[in-house]
């Protein structure tokens, strides 16, 4: 797609507007509440997502956050609340008159119609001149690559072709706002991820405001500048991707969005940022930002990156210490995973990079390995 020649780093680093307590949110969610009948879809919420935002709306279905996008769309009314785009209620505003265009899932091509046709269908709608149209038809086949296949019809396009034909025709009334429902579910893994780089380069060249609604951690990390964590219709955590990952604010939030092990400690003492945690596997050392007090029940959270797996034991007083047994290992090319079994029983997961070809000196099942990490590896989790 265009733009895929072009590095994003130096337009997206310093893209931080929610930092900036003068910027004004282009999407305001005030207060907002969804019910269907005695189910509450989305409760009290509010949320700002600003101008050229990329913004991912994460969490497992059920939890509120396809109703959000509707409820932005048109397609539902708020049962309390409200909903401003640009500073203007949208209450009572029809989809048709929102500068907004959602595209779905099943990307709904029509399977009677060409190529070009299924993008100029909105505009014909709206009754744009033939010649606009045309031209508009033109840029948006150019924009997604799909040229060469104007006259094709949906049936006779792959996956993403079919795809890149929804997304065109979502983007050939120019909207504001573009409203992405699992738009890239239907498409293999390898074709998944190449279309996510490309909606990042399309969404940068337009200068739109995206806002997906995703269940794939990794879709949403990958493409948003920030996301939302989502649970029973309310936020559990708005922040970048690398905040979410690296910060949780929760033991949800931590178990939700990517691999980590989660240890049941009680705080045994504080001495300025390290605090010294008693669990059963053995002593944990780490750096916390929080107040924490003697005695208090918490979480310790690793991700599986950040742990260290040998045969041998570390020198003795070496901090952050744990043995186990080899339960599950599981050979995934870059990586291979290690499941280890700790006294407790907890399975504590470790990643190790195979820089160098396989040996018959790799650590096996069943085999008592040596687990360590660092005091600023982990995060404590007092919710």
């Amino acid at each position: 797609m265009a733009g895929a020649q072009k590095s994003l780093g130096n337009i997206r680093r310093n893209f931080d507007p929610w930092n900036d307590p003068a910027a004004k949110p282009l999407i305001e969610f005030d207060r907002v509440s969804k019910r269907f009948a005695d189910f509450t879809a989305v409760d009290d919420l509010s949320l700002g997502i600003y101008d050229r935002e990329f913004f991912a709306l994460l969490g497992p279905s059920g939890c509120g956050k396809s109703t959000l996008l509707r409820m932005l769309a048109g397609f539902e009314e708020p049962t309390a609340g409200d909903i401003r785009l640009g500073g203007a209620s949208l209450k009572g505003v029809p989809p048709y008159r929102r500068p907004l265009n959602m595209m779905f899932q099943s990307y709904a091509l029509f399977p009677h119609m060409s190529v070009e046709k299924n993008i100029a269908f909105g505009l014909r709608q709206d009754g744009m001149a033939r010649s606009e149209i045309d031209a508009r038809v033109g840029e948006m086949l150019k924009l997604v690559k799909l040229e060469p296949f104007r006259r094709r019809k949906p049936s006779q396009l792959s996956g993403g072709q079919q795809q890149r034909v929804a997304l065109a025709r979502s983007l050939a009334k120019r909207p504001k706002v573009l409203l992405l429902d699992e738009p890239l579910g239907a498409l293999d893994k390898k074709l998944r991820e190449e279309t996510q780089f490309e909606l990042m380069d399309l969404q940068q060249e337009l200068g739109l405001t995206f806002v997906i609604v995703t269940h794939d951690q990794e879709e949403a990390m990958t493409m948003a500048d920030r996301m939302a964590v989502m649970r029973s219709g309310q936020l559990c955590q708005v922040a970048p991707p690398a905040v979410v990952y690296e910060a949780p604010a929760s033991r949800y939030v931590a178990d939700f969005v990517g691999n980590i092990t989660l240890i049941e400690a009680v705080v045994d003492r504080v001495d300025g940022e390290i605090a010294r945690l008693d669990s059963v596997p053995g002593p944990i050392e780490t750096e916390t930002g929080l107040a924490l007090r003697p005695g208090q029940k918490v979480a310790f959270a690793i991700r599986p990156e950040k742990v260290r797996l040998s045969r041998r034991a570390p020198p003795d007083g070496t901090p952050n210490t744990l043995r186990g047994t080899v339960w599950d290992i599981a050979y995934l090319g870059d990586v291979t995973v290690f499941n280890v079994k700790l006294a407790d029983g907890t399975l504590m997961c470790c990643t190790v990079i195979n820089a160098a070809r396989a040996s018959s000196e790799q650590i096996a099942w069943e085999e008592e390995v040596f687990l360590s990490f660092g005091r600023d590896a982990g995060v404590v989790l007092a919710e």
